[in-house]
């Protein structure tokens, strides 16, 4: 089968893998770009998973300010100063700190939520599902369920990218690490709206 070089280079482009590996994935998949771009950003990902335990110290601050009424500083951080300076990366930082603008995330990941907050949020969610008459042993999933949207809402890293909400921020993330070959870290955002009391 030939596979048209414009299709190849267009999963090169977007996965950040070779012209041989894209044409090898093209060829794969019979010639089916989603099919072929969906293998190729799950392989990309497996590597990304390894990349993320590498020390990233280099990277940005970047900002974004909507019609001077909502303002975000956020530090994305890489290993090298090369990717730093690199389109793709100083991109990545700009659309994070407009999803950041438009979402006003409360915590950057699970991780960052207290405790407290989320033990009394599952007792919450436990009582109202027992209130409710549902199924002793269904209580549990809906409860898991109900914490994964907070976390959605709430949390950075979990919250659907806004300019593309079939991928979250982690996703984003790590698609950029694949894509750079580089572990990319959220180091710490802030966000100011006029008016609002930050505590």
């Amino acid at each position: 089968m030939t596979i048209d070089i414009t299709a190849i280079k267009r999963l090169k482009d977007l996965t950040g893998v070779g012209l041989t590996d894209a044409k090898a994935a093209l060829e794969q998949s019979n010639g089916d770009f989603d099919l072929a771009l969906s293998a190729m950003r799950k392989k990309g990902l497996t590597k990304a998973e390894k990349r993320s335990e590498r020390e990233a110290r280099q990277g940005l601050i970047g900002s974004y300010n909507h019609d001077n009424r909502i303002g975000v500083i956020v530090e994305v951080n890489c290993e090298t100063d090369f990717v730093a300076r690199n389109d793709i990366f100083v991109n990545l930082v700009k659309d994070v700190s407009l999803h950041i603008a438009a979402t006003n995330p409360t915590y950057l990941s699970e991780d960052d939520i207290p405790k407290k907050e989320i033990d009394n949020l599952r007792q919450e969610l436990t009582s109202k599902a027992q209130a409710e008459g549902k199924p002793e042993n269904m209580i549990e999933n809906i409860v898991q369920g109900q914490l994964s949207k907070y976390y959605s809402e709430h949390c950075l890293l979990n919250q659907p990218f806004v300019k593309n909400p079939d991928i979250t921020i982690n996703d984003l993330i790590k698609e950029h690490i694949a894509r750079l070959g580089e572990n990319i870290v959220i180091k710490r955002y802030y966000r100011l709206a006029l008016g609002e009391i930050n505590t």
